[in-house]
């Protein structure tokens, strides 16, 4: 059974930043394609940022160049560095684990098996 763990949220004013961290007990860590997915109040859950096994990122538009993703295969732990932070940004931030080798341009959230229990993320203005 995959488990994993979030850590690292919490509340910010506008144009801050904040390290989301999430601790992965599996395995083949290393193999997994690993995401970061949000969902604010009343909208859907939407895909933010992911890495591939490989290191291969992908970024949605709306936090390119702000957002950073990472992942060390030593501590099976995956990284999320959130700059320049919005209000537009706030959001319950999830990770996801898929042992598939997916690609970020076809990335959605039935493609991952396991997800964590999720970290708040508030921007102030």
């Amino acid at each position: 059974q995959v488990q994993l763990v979030e850590s690292g949220g919490g509340s910010v004013q506008a144009g801050g930043s904040l390290r989301l961290s999430c601790a992965a007990s599996v395995y083949t860590y290393s193999s997994y394609y690993m995401a970061w997915f949000r969902q604010a109040p009343g909208k859907e859950r939407e895909r933010v940022a992911g890495i591939a096994s490989d290191g291969t990122t992908g970024y949605a538009d709306s936090v390119k160049g702000r957002f950073s993703i990472s992942r060390d295969n030593v501590k099976k732990t995956l990284y999320l560095q959130m700059n320049s932070l919005k209000p537009e940004d706030t959001a319950m931030y999830y990770c996801a684990a898929s042992p598939r080798a997916l690609q970020w341009w076809l990335l959605r959230q039935s493609n991952f098996d396991y997800w964590g229990q999720g970290t708040q993320v508030t921007v102030s203005s």
